[in-house]
């Protein structure tokens, strides 16, 4: 069966490029599960894999880092025909075919069946950045984080991670600070939630060690001196996520906040996050997330505007969460 995709093939000399194709079942890559893909995601780690850096390691490939799709074929007794499947993470888009394409063909130990309440295009609009956003929540309250511990800071509000974070911390009661460089989403964040905007360039610039108590937990997609500058912000015991590095993957800071206020920065990884972890994330985020809300969050586009929709995230124009409809 033909299909179209993007995709990526790198010549002799190194270069990389992608482009929108016909292809057939032949070259779909290995695994137990074929679904018929409705949408994917348009993530910073796809728009920068599109400009060619290190991320795809496989050629020729297809990018696209997420899917959400029916079952049409599974010798995966787990999965049958007509399934609501969603996959994040795992190879796509680095070492398997991923989820710019109609058809996509994956082990089923890399789907999550969807709970009933979410459409594929729900579990899309949230993809790979909620999936992640919903896991720093998680790392929040696993770590005793409750509402009545003060305020939780958003760092990158606008990307798609912030976005959905402060839509699930304030549905659960949590009093959200959302930083962003962007006055003009002003009205947007607080709209997903958020109580207070604070200008990013109030963190990301060179400060103290530690610096005054703020936020009793924060969810950091931004990663460099934005996420140091918080680190020295945060109270005693709090806890800070960490997901992202568009501001840089240095960390220029000092033990002092770990030693002295007992501050524990979790990690979120979201593409090797075991099955039940999965699971559980799905299942939370069917319950929590406000499906209104997330549609203020999202913009469409077909397979062929990918790459002016991924230039334009490239360089911060982008706001909230960009479907792609593999089928348009």
């Amino acid at each position: 069966m033909s299909f179209r995709a993007i995709l990526a093939t790198r010549a002799d000399d190194g270069a990389i490029s992608a482009s929108l194709q016909t292809l057939d079942d032949n070259t779909l890559s290995e695994g137990g599960v074929t679904v018929a893909v409705d949408w994917s995601t348009l993530n910073y780690k796809d728009a920068v894999a599109l400009a060619g850096p290190q991320i795809i390691q496989t050629f020729p490939l297809v990018p696209g880092i997420d899917f959400a799709g029916i079952v049409v074929d599974s010798d995966d007794v787990r999965f049958s025909p007509g399934d609501k499947v969603v996959a994040t993470g795992w190879g796509l888009s680095q070492t398997h075919h991923g989820g710019y394409a109609q058809r996509a063909r994956v082990s089923g130990n890399w789907l999550v069946k969807l709970p009933t309440t979410l459409s594929t295009r729900d579990a899309m609009a949230i993809g790979t950045a909620g999936f992640t956003a919903m896991l720093s929540v998680l790392a929040l309250e696993h770590a005793g984080v409750s509402p009545d511990r003060g305020d939780i800071l958003v760092t990158g509000a606008s990307g798609g991670v912030g976005s959905i974070a402060i839509a699930l911390l304030a549905e659960l009661g949590y009093r959200v600070v959302a930083s962003t460089g962007k006055p003009g989403e002003a009205d947007y964040l607080r709209n997903l939630g958020a109580a207070d905007i604070l200008d990013r360039t109030l963190l990301s610039a060179e400060g103290k060690p530690m610096g005054t108590e703020r936020w009793a937990g924060a969810v950091d997609s931004v990663g460099g001196r934005t996420l140091a500058n918080v680190l020295a912000q945060t109270k005693y015991r709090g806890t800070v996520t960490t997901c992202g590095f568009v501001g840089g993957v240095e960390l220029p800071t000092t033990v002092l906040p770990f030693i002295l206020r007992g501050v524990t920065l979790a990690g979120i990884d979201s593409v090797n996050a075991p099955q039940a972890l999965r699971v559980e994330a799905w299942r939370r985020l069917a319950e929590n997330l406000e499906l209104a809300k997330l549609d203020t969050t999202v913009t469409e586009v077909g397979l062929a505007d990918v790459f002016s929709a991924a230039a334009e995230m490239r360089q911060g124009r982008a706001r909230g969460r960009t479907l792609v409809d593999v089928n348009r």
